[in-house]
């Protein structure tokens, strides 16, 4: 099935951007894929940019259950879905996982998951965005 409208956004910012800390020091670039038969089936959320974080593979794929087709309703408007996505950023859930080793580490070594995160957001995160008027 192909998937059109695609939507790019850089998450970071003001205003519906990542707030907490090591994520907030950076942009992250996402992409939101429509298919021809949206609503009637999900969008699917993709980041573009390398991020640590054990609900993101490593090819960027979301472990977003409210885009499965299981719990997927027509009724979901885009902006639940980028809410969702970006509630899941900026708080890692063991419980929503992609990658199970680093859900592991923000379990049983939080201050090493944490720094490490911090260390790929300075090297893969893009600039944020500044504030309009500033």
């Amino acid at each position: 099935m192909a998937m059109s409208r695609r939507l790019a956004v850089v998450g970071g910012g003001t205003g519906g951007g990542l707030n907490n800390p090591p994520y907030n020091m950076g942009a992250f670039r996402f992409e939101l894929a429509f298919s021809p038969y949206h609503p009637l089936a999900p969008p699917r959320a993709r980041l573009l940019t390398s991020i640590y974080h054990p609900g993101v593979d490593e090819d960027g794929h979301v472990c977003q259950p409210l885009t499965s087709p299981d719990h997927w309703q027509a009724t979901t408007r885009a902006v639940h879905v980028l809410q969702d996505l970006l509630l899941l950023l900026d708080g890692p859930d063991t419980e929503r996982v992609m990658r199970l080793g680093l859900a592991r580490e923000l379990s049983e070594q939080p201050e090493i998951f944490w720094r490490r995160a911090e260390e790929h957001t300075r090297g893969h995160a893009e600039p944020r965005p500044e504030p309009p008027g500033s």
